[in-house]
């Protein structure tokens, strides 16, 4: 992750969650990220309605020019890269995992700016694919942004970032080298048989 607010924010997701694989979007404390809270914004899961903001960040909304609450957060992404965004949502919800994804925003007037998005699931009332919480940040802030409203996003490179346990399995110790000899400028192991 390139922005502090994403990291920020996925800092404070993981240790939400302790040791389970997700934690409750009660659970999720503003005053504990709030130099992020700008970037920030919350999702409905509802596939039907493209994943409709239930709030946005003011810095994420100054991106668009607009309030985003209750717009669909679909429909901020050009028109034949929905359906991935739409995959992208459903695997976060599915599998329980954070996505973190390159995005490029453009202007109307063709000005474009590259962003970072993170994605990550919530439970809500006990139930998941209800909520999604994420960060839409700019990774360098031109002078026009907040003048000139993005009018649609693009999804770039992406990475899943998987449930990591609270303790790792110990390592089993490597095995012994075998027995090895030389012969004739050549490194022979044996292995075993005769």
């Amino acid at each position: 992750m390139k922005h502090r607010s994403s990291q920020i924010l996925f800092e404070h997701w993981r240790d939400r969650r302790g040791g389970r694989l997700l934690p409750e979007r009660s659970e999720i404390d503003p005053a504990s990220i709030r130099t992020a809270l700008g970037d920030v914004f919350i999702l409905s899961f509802n596939t039907l309605r493209h994943h409709p903001f239930r709030l946005a960040g003011t810095r994420v909304c100054a991106l668009f020019g607009r309030e985003l609450k209750g717009y669909p957060f679909g429909d901020l992404w050009a028109e034949g890269q929905r359906e991935e965004l739409s995959a992208l949502v459903r695997t976060a919800a599915d599998d329980s995992i954070a996505v973190i994804a390159g995005a490029t925003g453009r202007s109307v007037d063709g000005l474009s700016i590259e962003l970072e998005l993170l994605l990550l699931p919530l439970r809500h009332c006990g139930q998941t694919h209800l909520r999604m919480i994420g960060a839409l940040t700019p990774v360098a802030a031109p002078h026009w942004i907040g003048a000139r409203p993005l009018t649609e996003l693009r999804i770039g490179e992406r990475r899943f970032l998987g449930h990591v346990p609270d303790e790792a399995p110990p390592l089993a110790p490597a095995a012994p080298m075998p027995a090895m000899r030389r012969r004739h400028g050549l490194t022979v192991y044996d292995g075993g048989q005769s």
